[in-house]
């Protein structure tokens, strides 16, 4: 068996430890969904009628302008469940036991990081679904709807990495539940609640110039049929950078414990 081969035939079987996982304990993944739902009823039923208004519209304005964030929100919020995982196997003595064994040092991480994008975006449907029940209407079509969901797949792989990170430098479990929330919060500080045009100049320059802004500008321009403009390509190199770091930085951590 070539290295390659091996390494895929042990990052499927990481991967398939993982979805069982997720299956056998679906509180956390249902976590993911449960709060971008919440989110999204709230601001629409709570503000919608008083934003829109602002915006032009209606509340039914306001549903079709944040739905887009509050997709991008999920995606980020779905990672919270991979750095608890992570720190969970480096504390509890699992990964002792992988070392023993004969597997590719980087299948643990890659089951992971796999498992986690088909988590997150299997929460993500309902969210659709909710969003559809509550008004928003989408003018977009097969193509862009296919270009919207590989969009959001690059968001979580790219993410994901990154909260392999902070799980294998959290000492334990509750601190890789907090490191992440600044992740799925970064959001509210770009354009997924109102327009960054609308914010004071500081908060302003921030939004427009943090990932999740272009993000979530071409993922509502996809959704909506409009042009998205550079946004497409500016989110793109935003996920390839940040997964790259995440990559990176996630092998030496763990290179770095496996030499203790």
């Amino acid at each position: 068996m070539s290295t390659l081969t091996h390494a895929v035939h042990d990052s499927t079987t990481m991967l398939r430890r993982n979805l069982k996982h997720a299956i056998r304990y679906p509180s956390v993944g249902l976590g993911s969904a449960l709060t971008p739902i919440l989110m999204l009823l709230l601001f629409v039923y709570a503000f919608g009628d008083s934003i829109g208004a602002g915006m032009g519209g209606g509340r039914g304005t306001y549903v079709n302008y944040l739905t887009p964030g509050i997709i991008i929100m999920g995606v980020a919020a779905g990672s919270m469940s991979t750095s608890i995982a992570v720190c969970s196997d480096m504390t509890e003595g699992i990964i002792n036991r992988f070392r023993t064994m004969d597997i590719t040092r980087s299948s643990f991480m890659t089951g992971h990081v796999i498992g986690s994008v088909i988590q997150t975006m299997v929460c993500m449907v309902p969210v659709v679904g909710v969003a559809l029940a509550v008004g928003f209407r989408s003018g977009a079509t097969p193509l862009e709807w296919l270009a919207a969901a590989g969009l959001l797949t690059a968001i979580a792989f790219a993410v994901t990495w990154l909260s392999v990170a902070l799980g294998l430098i959290s000492k334990t479990v509750e601190s890789a539940s907090n490191k992440p929330l600044l992740i799925q919060f970064l959001p509210f500080l770009g354009s997924a609640f109102v327009p960054a045009d609308s914010m004071s100049p500081g908060l302003r320059w921030f939004a427009e110039y943090q990932p999740f802004t272009p993000m979530t500008e071409t993922l509502r321009g996809l959704l909506s049929g409009s042009e998205i403009g550079d946004n497409g390509w500016i989110s793109l190199a935003w996920c390839a950078g940040i997964a790259l770091v995440g990559h990176v930085w996630s092998r030496s951590l763990f290179n770095g414990t496996s030499k203790r």
